[in-house]
C-alpha cells in the first residue's frame, strides 16, 4: 500500500532521511507519556490521606468505570482513527493524559475519580494511533526499525518510570502527590510533541485510493497522465477547484461527498471480508481465543493487583515498593519476549500445549497471591505471572501476523482487544462492581485463578488433540510413501494375476 503512495508521490517516505523526524518525535511522544512515576502508586494515593477513599471503593466503584468507558470507546476510536488519520487522535489522547493528571492532583469525592476512570478510558482506547501512525509516514522498508524504536522507549520509559518513583518514596521520602505532579509534567510534553507531528496524506482503510490518486505537488514528482478520462470529479485538489466556476465547484463537492459516502460502505464491506477471511484458518483462531482470553485476565490483574499488596499490607502503615516491582516485572517480560526469538520448536504443533502450560503457571502464580499473606510472596508471584503471559502474548503475535497482511493483522489486533474487552466488562459487572457481586480482592483473585486454570484445561486439550492429530498424519503419510516405494506398473499386473 505505501509503495503505491510511495510511487505517485503523494506520501513522500521513500527519502532515506524523511522517516527520521515523525519517528522521533513518535518517540518523544511515547517516552514522555510513559514516563509516570505515580502510576505504580495509584492506589496508595487514592486510599491515603490526598483523596481519603476506602479501598472498597476504590476497587468496587471507581476501576470498574475504566473497563467500561475503554470498552465503550475503543471501536469507535478504532474506526474514527484511521478515518481522521491518526494524528488528531493522538493528539486527544495527549489531551486526556493532561486532563487525567490534572483530575488526579485536584479532583475529590468517589463521582469525581469515576469521571478520571472514564477519561483514563479513552487514554487506552486511543492508544491505537500511536502504533498504526507511523506506518502511514514512512516506508515498508523502515517498519522493522521504526517499531522496535516506539516499542522500545516506551518499555525504557515505564522501566525508569517505575525505578524513579521507588527512588523518590523510599529515599527521597516524596508524597504521592508531588510524584503526580511529576507525571503531569511529563504527559504535557508528550501533548506538545502531539502538536508537531506531521499530518499523514494517507491511512491503513479510509483514505487508501485518494492517498494513490492524490497529484504530485511541486516538491514532488509529478503524476503522468495516463489513457483514462481525467476530469474534476475523477481527480480534485485545491488547485483545480479554484479553476472552477461556482455551481462546478458545488457538483464537485457533492460528488466527493457521494465518494466519501461508497467509500465507508466499500471499507466496511472490505473490513467485514478480511474479518471473515482471517478467522476462517483454525490456527488463528485458536491462538486468538487465547489472546482474547489471556489478555482479559490480565488487564483484571494488573488493575487490581495494587488494591491487593494494598490488602495484604497497607501502604499507609509501611513503605510501598510498588515502583520497583513494576520495574523488575517490565525487565522480566522484557527479557522473556526477547528470548522467544531464541527457542526453537513448531509452534503450529507445540504451540497449543505451551499455551496450556504457561496458562496453568499463570494460574498457579494468583493461587499463591490469594492464598499468602507475604507481600514478597506476592511481588515474586506478580513478576511470574506478568512475564509468563509477555512471553506467550509474543509468541501468538508473531503467529498471527507471520500469516496476515498489515491491513488485516490491524484488523484482527482491534477484534481481538475487543472481544477481550467484552470479557472483562462481563467478569468485572459479575465479580467487581458493588452492583454485581462486589467481591473482596482476596475472593476476586481466586476467581482469577480458578480463569487462568479453566484456559488451561481448555488449551490442554486442544494440544492433546493436536498432537495426535499430527501423530496420525505422519502415520498416514509415511504410509503413503510406503505404498508408492514398493508398488510399480509390472508389480501391480503381478498382483492382479495372482488373484485370479
Amino acid at each position: 500500500m505505501l509503495t503505491c503512495w510511495k510511487a505517485t508521490g503523494c506520501c513522500k517516505p521513500a527519502r532515506s532521511n524523511e522517516w527520521r523526524y515523525p519517528t522521533l518525535l513518535l518517540c518523544v511522544f511515547g517516552f514522555f507519556s510513559m514516563m509516570k512515576p505515580s502510576e505504580p502508586f495509584l492506589t496508595p494515593y487514592l486510599v491515603g490521606p490526598a483523596k481519603n477513599l476506602t479501598l472498597e471503593q476504590v476497587t468496587n466503584e471507581i476501576l470498574p468505570v475504566w473497563t467500561y468507558s475503554y470498552l465503550a470507546m475503543l471501536f469507535p476510536v478504532f474506526l474514527v482513527t484511521d478515518y481522521l488519520r491518526y494524528k488528531p487522535v493522538i493528539i486527544l489522547q495527549g489531551i486526556a493524559f493532561v486532563t487525567t493528571w490534572l483530575m488526579l492532583l485536584f479532583v475529590q469525592g468517589v463521582l469525581g475519580v469515576q469521571f478520571l476512570e472514564f477519561i483514563f478510558g479513552i487514554v487506552s482506547a486511543t492508544e491505537v494511533a500511536y502504533y498504526s501512525y507511523i506506518y502511514s509516514v514512512v516506508s515498508s522498508e523502515h517498519y522493522q526499525k521504526v517499531t522496535s524504536y516506539c516499542r522500545s522507549v516506551t518499555l525504557v520509559a515505564y522501566t525508569l518510570a517505575s525505578i524513579l518513583g521507588q527512588v523518590l518514596v523510599s529515599v527521597g521520602n516524596v508524597s504521592y502527590f508531588y510524584l503526580n505532579v511529576i507525571s503531569l509534567v511529563s504527559v504535557s510534553v508528550a501533548f506538545l510533541s502531539s502538536i508537531l507531528l506531521p499530518m499523514p496524506k494517507g491511512s491503513i482503510f479510509f483514505h487508501r485510493e485518494e492517498a494513490e490518486n492524490i497529484q504530485g505537488s511541486p516538491s514532488t514528482e509529478a503524476v503522468q497522465p495516463t489513457s483514462e478520462n481525467i476530469s474534476p470529479q475523477n481527480n480534485l485538489d485545491t488547485t483545480t477547484l479554484s479553476q472552477l466556476p461556482v455551481m462546478a465547484v458545488q457538483d464537485a463537492n457533492g460528488l466527493v461527498k457521494t465518494a466519501e459516502h461508497k467509500g465507508v460502505i466499500k471499507v466496511l464491506l472490505q473490513l467485514w471480508s478480511d474479518f471473515k477471511l482471517c478467522y476462517s484458518s483454525p490456527q488463528i483462531l485458536c491462538w486468538s481465543i487465547w489472546w482474547a482470553l489471556a489478555t482479559c485476565g490480565y488487564n483484571q490483574i494488573v488493575n487490581y493487583i495494587q488494591v491487593l499488596w494494598d490488602h495484604v499490607k497497607p501502604s499507609q502503615d509501611a513503605t510501598a515498593y510498588n515502583g520497583g516491582v513494576e520495574a523488575v516485572s517490565t525487565f522480566m517480560s522484557a527479557v522473556a519476549s526477547f528470548a522467544v526469538g531464541y527457542i526453537k520448536l513448531d509452534w503450529a504443533i507445540w504451540g497449543e500445549l505451551a499455551l496450556a502450560i504457561f496458562s496453568a503457571v499463570n494460574s498457579g502464580a494468583l493461587y499463591a497471591m490469594d492464598l499468602s499473606n507475604n507481600i514478597w510472596v506476592c511481588y515474586a508471584c506478580y513478576v511470574a505471572f506478568k512475564a509468563s503471559y509477555m512471553l506467550l502474548i509474543t509468541i501468538a503475535t508473531f503467529q498471527i501476523a507471520a500469516n496476515l497482511s498489515m491491513e488485516r493483522y490491524a484488523l484482527l489486533f482491534g477484534v481481538n482487544t475487543f472481544v477481550a474487552l467484552i470479557l472483562q466488562t462481563i467478569l468485572t459487572i459479575t465479580v467487581v462492581d458493588s452492583r454485581g457481586l462486589g467481591l473482596d480482592i482476596i475472593t476476586q483473585f481466586l476467581v482469577y485463578g480458578t480463569y487462568f486454570a479453566a484456559i488451561a484445561g481448555l488449551f490442554l486439550i486442544r494440544g492433546i488433540y493436536t498432537l495426535i492429530r499430527n501423530g496420525q498424519n505422519r502415520k498416514k503419510q509415511a504410509g503413503s510413501e510406503n505404498i508408492k516405494e514398493n508398488t510399480s506398473p509390472s508389480g501391480n499386473e503381478t498382483e492382479t494375476v495372482e488373484q485370479f
